[in-house]
């Protein structure tokens, strides 16, 4: 554009596209140019401008600044020197700082310094935003101006549409009549409408702010007008935190009534928020909520409030009078979260939570919370956690310490019970080079953990009912009754601390036949400190007071396998034997030890060829033993495979560790308590990527009865895919599971196309011939919208009530937000 600015030609001129189609191409001025003249002049056979008239005033800013040029490519370029416009017609293309304007014709006029575009009109900006309309009328800069029938995408996906926009100092954008969505049309059918649009009598986009207000509003989804707002603002789609409203929620319980939450998002800094989130109840007043975040160079934490003063706590007391723990007038949580690096290695930080009472998050399960259930499917939170930690990870070690407070939240939990840990600090570390030819590696361990209150769990019907009134005598004073033939103690009052070392090696050998030979060997020493409170029931299983305890177990033991591998033509079957014997002394001091850590024992298929079974550093299993069976494995050419195994346990000499009760009993009924234990098994086949089948197995080792029994089948197709659990387990009366359990649980999923979806699931209680747990639901989930309706009923262990009934609907609208809409229905009290 204009390059010259002196004399104008003797006469209007007109350059069009000739016989040899050449094409008129000018560089035009920047944003406060003079009149409209070429770059090449002398090229297209223009005379030159005569030097009596000067050049403009921004003209010379421009060859003082160097201000972007523009350049214009068009079929024709028509000057009218007499008005002072210039027109580019057909085809036209205009280039200026990074945007683009295309258009069947464009006037610009020197005197208004204006660009007027018709006919197909689109602006592609700088940033990615492209506007289509009619008739565009803009400033010679692209600041202001205004736009009949426009549209307008943004790099985002956003998409907006108007009969009329005014823009004003180049961020301030008035739709009139306007519709706002996010979501992409109908490739096969772009007529119909988005799955949702916001339409407006005004939209006014304030790029300074970065906000959008809509005025006079009515949000459609599927082309219906579901929701009609007076006035409402979303920052727009380039903002990722904006102060202001978020979306509220509305939510209904027997416990509060029907609430609204309506959260308000302060960006206090960059690197630095609060967030309030008062909820409004019908029954119970105000619930107020807060949360402060900070992000520091290294690191991040943040603090959580929620608190209420109810005005009815009666509804928190049973019908047989009794209180729950919600019977209170004031009722809160305080929460906080850090985790912060010391380098690329190293990192620490903290959880910690305060309540006003157990069942308080369960009750309100508020918004901040890090202990929220989002997914009404989960049974509600159990524990709350409040540790230090101090983790480190190398290339071939790992370190971790943390000390720990466990908050119960369970109508079953007595808080004097559960235990705190001091510290629990984990070490491990790998040698980097081979030590005899193997592996050498360290295991470290200390455990510091004290309780108040022992905790005991009954492992007889009798024990059950026996007590005062008919409960449990294990949770009664009477001290003689508590005996390890009712009883269980899991947990010690007191003090106990424990210090635990081992190193251990193995190396892998292969000879010329393919067998291998893995020879392994440990040591592990133990140092513990005790101190018992001095507790008559207690005495019965632990010597009360002040006890020293140090033990050690040296390990060696050979495993060995040799697989007979048959390829043929439909693909390749693996036979492989498997034995391994393990050599070591009986386990000593048991039933003197504090078992805190290894109270769980599952014998199966996954560690039938384990060195040590138990679960923790408490116990150590000890006595010779030899474990064996056999594998077998077909791979097909197609695709699919079958895997078997099959073995036993058998113990060769010295003490069974497992047939030793201590004081949790914890290897009794496990069927590695007998000198041939059970038979386990396991059978998995996966014809192709559709279906799979898995069951794992264990058989008495006498009768073969069966003792414990997992089987899953799963099924994916292109639409639906579904899947089905059962599980068989026989009672272990000597570790607290006094009847036979059986259970199965069932999911499926179907999608109904693209985007929507149907899923259910049911969990049901064979032995009690009763559903504890279902969900229905049906959502939709696209680039742009999800919306989801599910309702369940499950069991809770809050203070309250047994059965939990909730409709949950979730909306979220992509760049606008999401909000949830539910409502719980509760059973009777609990008597």
């Amino acid at each position: 554009m204009a390059l010259l600015d002196s004399k104008r030609p003797p006469a209007p001129r007109r350059f069009r596209r000739g016989a040899f189609s050449i094409l008129a191409v000018l560089v035009l001025a920047a944003a406060s140019v003079g009149p409209w003249t070429t770059a090449h002049a002398q090229t297209l056979d223009f005379p030159p401008p005569p030097p009596s008239l000067p050049k403009s005033p921004a003209a010379i800013e421009r060859d003082k600044t160097g201000d972007k040029q523009m350049l214009v490519q068009a079929d024709e370029i028509d000057y009218d020197y007499a008005n002072n416009r210039v027109s580019a017609v057909g085809n036209v293309q205009i280039y200026y700082g990074g945007s683009t304007l295309e258009a069947r014709k464009v006037i610009y006029d020197q005197k208004t310094k204006r660009l007027h575009a018709e006919g197909n009109v689109r602006l592609t900006e700088e940033d990615g935003k492209v506007t289509y309309g009619e008739i565009m009328d803009l400033s010679d800069n692209y600041r202001d101006g205004f736009v009949d029938s426009l549209r307008l995408e943004t790099p985002d996906r956003t998409h907006m549409a108007a009969a009329r926009a005014d823009r004003t100092k180049g961020n301030y954008t008035v739709f009139h009549n306007g519709v706002y969505t996010a979501c992409e049309p109908c490739k096969n059918h772009p007529e119909k409408p988005p799955l949702w649009q916001v339409k407006a009598a005004r939209i006014i986009h304030d790029q300074g702010e970065k906000m959008i207000y809509f005025e006079d509003a009515r949000i459609e989804f599927f082309g219906m007008p579901m929701m009609y707002l007076p006035y409402f603002s979303a920052p727009d789609p380039t903002v990722k935190r904006k102060t202001g409203f978020l979306m509220p929620t509305i939510a209904t319980s027997s416990k509060y009534g029907t609430a609204v939450e309506i959260p308000y998002y302060w960006a206090l800094a960059p690197n630095y928020d609060l967030t309030l989130a008062p909820m409004i109840t019908t029954k119970q007043g105000l619930l107020m909520e807060g949360e402060f975040r900070q992000r520091l160079i290294n690191g991040s934490y943040s603090i959580r409030a929620a608190g209420i003063h109810q005005n009815d706590p009666t509804y928190f007391v049973r019908s047989d009078g009794s209180q729950t723990p919600g019977y209170r007038t004031n009722r809160g949580s305080l929460e906080t979260t850090g985790r912060f690096a010391i380098n690329d290695k190293w990192a620490w930080g903290w959880d910690a939570l305060m309540v006003s009472d157990r069942s308080f998050i369960q009750d309100y399960n508020p918004r901040l919370s890090h202990y929220r259930v989002n997914d009404p499917l989960q049974s509600g939170v159990t524990e709350g956690v409040s540790q230090l930690y101090l983790t480190g990870k190398g290339n071939r070690s790992y370190f971790d310490a943390r000390s720990i407070y466990y908050l119960g939240m369970s109508e079953a939990d007595t808080q004097a019970q559960i235990p705190v840990v001091h510290p629990v600090i984990d070490y491990m570390y790998t040698v980097d080079h081979p030590v005899v030819g193997g592996e050498l590696g360290f295991n470290f361990n200390f455990t510091s953990l004290s309780r108040t209150q022992a905790n005991f769990d009954a492992i007889t019907k009798t024990a059950l009912t026996a007590g005062t009134g008919g409960g449990n005598i294990c949770n009664t004073a009477d001290s003689a009754a508590k005996t390890s033939a009712n009883c269980l103690l899991r947990g010690a009052p007191g003090n106990f601390n424990r210090f635990t070392s081992e190193a251990h090696w193995s190396r892998s050998i292969t000879d010329s036949y393919g067998q291998v030979f893995k020879p392994f060997a440990s040591v592990r020493v133990d140092a513990g400190s005790m101190n018992v409170t001095n507790d008559p029931s207690v005495s019965n299983y632990l010597t009360p007071g002040e006890t020293d305890l140090v033990r050690a177990m040296p390990t060696v033991g050979l495993e060995y396998r040799f697989p007979f591998i048959n390829v043929s033509s439909w693909g390749t079957q693996t036979i492989e034997p498997i034995a391994q014997i393990i050599v070591r002394p009986n386990e000593t001091q048991i039933g003197k030890w504090v078992n805190e850590d290894a109270q769980s024992l599952i014998f199966d298929d996954s560690n039938l060829f384990k060195v040590d079974k138990f679960s923790g550093y408490d116990r150590v299993e000890g006595g010779s033993r030899a474990n064996y069976g056999v594998q077998y494995t077909a791979q097909f050419n197609k695709g699919g495979f079958i895997n078997a195994l099959f073995g036993q346990s058998y113990s060769l000499f010295g003490q069974n560790s497992f047939a030793v009760n201590g004081t949790t009993n914890t290897g009794l009924d496990s069927g590695l308590d007998t000198r041939r234990s059970d038979y386990v098994a396991r059978l998995s086949y996966q014809p192709n990527g559709t279906y799979a089948f898995s069951s794992r197995f264990r058989f008495d080792q006498d009768t073969f009865a069966l003792q414990r029994l997992e089987v899953e089948s799963t099924a994916t197709f292109d639409r639906w895919s579904a899947s089905v659990l059962y599980g068989d387990y026989a009672a272990q009366p000597l570790i607290g599971f006094l009847d036979r359990r059986q259970g199965i649980l069932g999911t499926g999923q179907y999608k109904l196309d693209a985007n929507w979806v149907l899923l259910g699931s049911a969990l049901y209680d064979i032995n009690e011939k009763k559903f504890s747990q279902t969900r229905l639901g049906l959502g939709y989930i696209d680039d742009c919208l999800i919306l989801a309706v599910n309702y369940i009923t499950n069991y809770t262990y809050s203070g309250n009530v047994e059965n939990n009934h909730t409709v949950m609907l979730q909306l979220s609208l992509r760049t606008l937000g999401g909000t949830s809409v539910s409502q719980g229905l509760s059973s009777t009290p609990q008597q």
